[in-house]
């Protein structure tokens, strides 16, 4: 565990400015890997604030909220922080979620807009079809064809100019996450500003000791609050290289990234761990790259804790 003391944010504190100011010297280097394409750090910023003027453009405003249905991909995380940057408010919800689930949430966020990958588009369709809602704008992103009237991500992106930051205050919402709903309907529970920074900083680096050099790889996805952390805001915030994965995080395709391109994080859940240990497919340790890895999400089993460091010789914390 490393040691270092932590400042409080300014009052005056806006968690996407934050990410671009803290990362400016790091222009050239790689942020964002995914299935499709990759970005560096300046050209995550220049679509940050590109992506944030165009919201802006379709007239949302400050605290306004916007749904955020979307697969694991560098557009999922220009579209958190440009939102973030103009301080509208993502709403960032389960991709698993069924049609009557989403269509709750688009009513009880009263969104105004809505992001969806077009892998997820028919599930978004079918919710807005069950009406109750207030969205005026779809924007969608990766898909083969276009709903009439619908914008495309990139296009947006590429049409807008790059705008300043909202002049957030550090207790300002900035983003909403839904409870699994265990014990009722789903709620919406509202992340401020420096929400982000304070895990960022007292977990990402404080206990983590996440570090610029990393390559960092999570299974659990950026709509839960554990990936969220794990593959934006505690790499971002350090500067390293963050790995995206569309597709279910099957062990065959954790594989493939840890020894494709050999990150040396990873965030995994029990079950996860679990069934990689029992493929046949397990990499051996020369494979791989890792120097941490992390579980969450319920108690992690000594056993499978066991099994992996004598494998991989690293540990799960």
């Amino acid at each position: 565990m490393s040691q270092h003391n932590v400042a409080a944010p300014p009052a005056r504190f806006n968690f996407a400015r934050h990410l671009i100011e803290r990362n400016r010297e790091r222009a050239d280097k790689v942020a964002l890997i995914d299935d499709q394409r990759q970005l560096t750090y300046g050209e995550l910023a220049e679509a940050v604030r590109r992506f944030g003027a165009a919201l802006q453009a379709l007239g949302l405003r400050r605290e306004e909220r916007v749904l955020l249905l979307a697969h694991d991909s560098s557009d999922w995380v220009v579209a958190f922080l440009g939102a973030l940057h103009v301080g509208v408010v993502p709403v960032a919800i389960n991709t698993l979620l069924p049609a009557r689930d989403v269509a709750y949430m688009l009513g009880d966020s009263r969104a105004r807009a809505a992001i969806v990958s077009g892998a997820l588009l028919p599930t978004l369709q079918e919710a807005m079809a069950a009406g109750g809602h207030g969205v005026q704008h779809l924007i969608v992103s990766r898909a083969d064809g276009m709903p009439a009237g619908a914008h495309a991500f990139d296009d947006l992106v590429a049409r807008a100019s790059a705008g300043e930051a909202a002049d957030t205050h550090g207790e300002e919402p900035a983003f909403w996450l839904y409870s699994s709903g265990s014990t009722g309907a789903p709620k919406g529970t509202v992340h401020t500003q420096a929400n982000l920074y304070w895990t960022a900083e007292l977990y990402g680096r404080g206990v983590l000791g996440l570090r610029e050099s990393d390559v960092v790889f999570s299974a659990a996805k950026l709509f839960f609050a554990y990936g969220l952390g794990n593959a934006l805001s505690f790499p971002l915030c350090v500067g390293a290289t963050v790995l995206l994965m569309a597709e279910r995080p099957t062990p065959q395709a954790v594989f493939k990234r840890l020894t494709g391109h050999r990150p040396t994080v990873f965030f995994g859940a029990p079950t996860g761990y679990g069934g990689m240990l029992a493929s046949p497919d397990l990499p051996p340790r020369s494979a791989v790259s890792l120097r941490l890895c992390s579980s969450a999400g319920e108690a992690l089993p000594q056993d499978i804790g066991d099994r992996w460091t004598r494998h991989f010789g690293v540990e799960i914390i």
